[in-house]
């Protein structure tokens, strides 16, 4: 017979305490501490190339943009998650009691892998939804040239579109920028599975 072990459930606070001494970064799932794996140099190359254009292009402007380590946290679904690339308007807005928390982004983008595309889909971008000022999702295949856009029209409606050319242009509504998709690729090399 095979023991049974029992889920731990841990409070944001508990989580928050680990998470300062701990080397990885974790996410926080309504009491599930899931470790967050590294990442491949393609998900880092691309996440840092898509920082690299959104804080040229909205220099000056009234936007703070993140990459990777910037916690955010959405109180709806009681989520504690660091997307990997993140674009916030002015004035930034903390968690209260934190100075190391946002939960005003306007602005998400993911960087696929095959362990988390799922989720990062479904799950993640459903508490995405639940941030009152959240317009824009981009979803950015590590693997080959795809590209997955979700504007926000109405309440409750979204606009999905997908790329595969790298030559598209892509106009970003949450702000004023565009980015050929060609240059969120720059430098990567796609190898075979």
């Amino acid at each position: 017979m095979i023991a049974q072990t029992e889920r731990r459930i841990y409070t944001a606070e508990e989580y928050l305490e680990l998470e300062l001494a701990a080397g990885t970064r974790s996410e926080y799932r309504d009491g599930d501490i899931i470790p967050m794996t590294g990442g491949t140099p393609n998900h880092n190359d691309i996440s840092g190339n898509l920082y690299i254009l959104l804080k040229s292009a909205l220099k000056g402007k009234d936007y703070r943009i993140f990459y990777a380590d910037q916690r955010l946290w959405i109180p709806a679904v009681n989520l504690y998650t660091y997307p990997d690339v993140m674009v916030v308007p002015k004035p930034l807005e903390l968690q209260t009691g934190r100075k190391d928390t946002v939960v005003n982004p306007c602005f998400i983008a993911e960087v696929l892998s095959k362990s988390t595309q799922n989720y990062d889909r479904s799950e993640k971008f459903a508490a995405y939804r639940t941030i009152s000022n959240f317009q824009e999702y981009l979803l950015v295949d590590q693997h080959r040239v795809h590209v997955e856009h979700h504007v926000k029209t109405a309440a409750n409606q979204w606009l999905f579109s997908e790329y595969d050319d790298p030559n598209v242009v892509l106009s970003f509504s949450a702000f004023e920028c565009q980015v050929q998709i060609v240059d969120l690729y720059e430098a990567i090399e796609f190898t075979s599975a």
